[in-house]
């Protein structure tokens, strides 16, 4: 697929984390238009060469629940929220896109097809799931690549539909996959629904495993899945965000670790990989992401600087002329 922008020797890829457009927001989004949910936000994601988020629920009218404690799903005809802001790749491997069994797995895959817009990390079969997507832009081509170690009762098998499911630590379920992609593109991503919720910082063998794929060849690592945003790190020149958090949403919001609270995360790529990062502080409020303000955007940026801190990753404060509130910055 050959995606848009003027070209130059870089593009700029903009990531965000869970997007939540079912239960509440699914609700609220039959009395506003689809752009509402975007906010402020909404200029900063028409202007990237490629928009990655993970979709957090499923695209149907299905009533098949499956017995979990939430089930979250918005009608297919909220696709056209993920269209006006340019979403270009879903991951589907995690823990909601079952939510309504395989039918509504099903419908999810057909909804996004009929929009244009590409996904990972789910499919009819096994070998479908593992499919990578595969982008070009400006000449460059960029291979994303699906996962999660959620829900391992829904991996796909060769006969029936499901996620692209590992165990974290197992490096040799996905080492040939990376080197077959790794071969035919410039720039490896690996997007992944991984971790317990509400955790602040990956855990030593989450750590282990993200240098693992590294050194593999993924060049950015876009996680999501605690509801909350941890460090980043910049090893060996490669990028990893270890949490995006939440990006919309209609959760309850803890008083100390404010999931409502991320960032919309734009990074800088050019043939040799990860170039730059540039973080915007974003805020949940009304089923609505818009940059954050005052309290918000202070603690939020101070947040993610000590915690990438940890990582010996340095951030820098900047004013940029066409934003109206500052963002982090960091370079490889």
């Amino acid at each position: 697929m050959e995606l848009r922008k003027t070209c130059d020797d870089s593009i700029v890829i903009g990531f965000a984390g869970d997007v939540m457009v079912g239960r509440l927001v699914n609700d609220y989004l039959t009395h506003v238009p689809p752009e509402y949910l975007w906010g402020d936000v909404l200029p900063l994601m028409l202007s990237t060469d490629l928009n990655i988020i993970n979709l957090e629920a499923a695209l149907t009218y299905s009533e098949r629940e499956v017995a979990k404690v939430f089930n979250f799903k918005a009608d297919p005809t909220k696709v056209e929220v993920l269209k006006v802001a340019d979403i270009d790749v879903v991951n589907l491997a995690n823990n909601h896109v079952l939510d309504y069994d395989k039918e509504g797995l099903l419908e999810t895959l057909s909804t996004l097809e009929a929009a244009d817009i590409l996904y990972t990390g789910a499919g009819e079969v096994l070998a479908s799931t593992k499919k990578p997507v595969v982008v070009t832009s400006c000449g460059m081509k960029i291979g994303i690549l699906g996962v999660t170690d959620n829900e391992p009762g829904w991996k796909a098998t060769g006969s029936t539909p499901g996620i692209h499911y590992i165990d974290i630590g197992d490096i040799g379920a996905i080492k040939k996959d990376i080197a077959g992609l790794k071969e035919n593109v410039d720039v490896v991503i690996m997007t992944m629904h991984w971790g317990p919720n509400m955790r602040e910082r990956p855990t030593r063998s989450f750590v282990d495993f993200a240098h693992q794929l590294v050194d593999c060849g993924v060049d950015i690592i876009h996680g999501h899945s605690a509801h909350i945003f941890q460090g980043i790190e910049i090893y060996r020149g490669k990028l990893i965000m270890y949490d995006t958090g939440d990006f919309v949403d209609d959760y309850y919001v803890d008083p100390y670790l404010r999931n409502d609270r991320s960032f919309f995360f734009l990074v800088e790529v050019d043939r040799q990989g990860f170039r730059s990062l540039q973080l915007i502080p974003t805020c949940i409020s009304s089923f609505q992401v818009n940059m954050a303000q005052d309290v918000d955007l202070m603690e939020t940026m101070e947040r993610m600087r000590l915690l990438s801190r940890e990582f010996k990753t340095p951030l820098e404060v900047k004013d940029e002329w066409f934003l109206p509130y500052r963002s982090l910055v960091g370079e490889r």
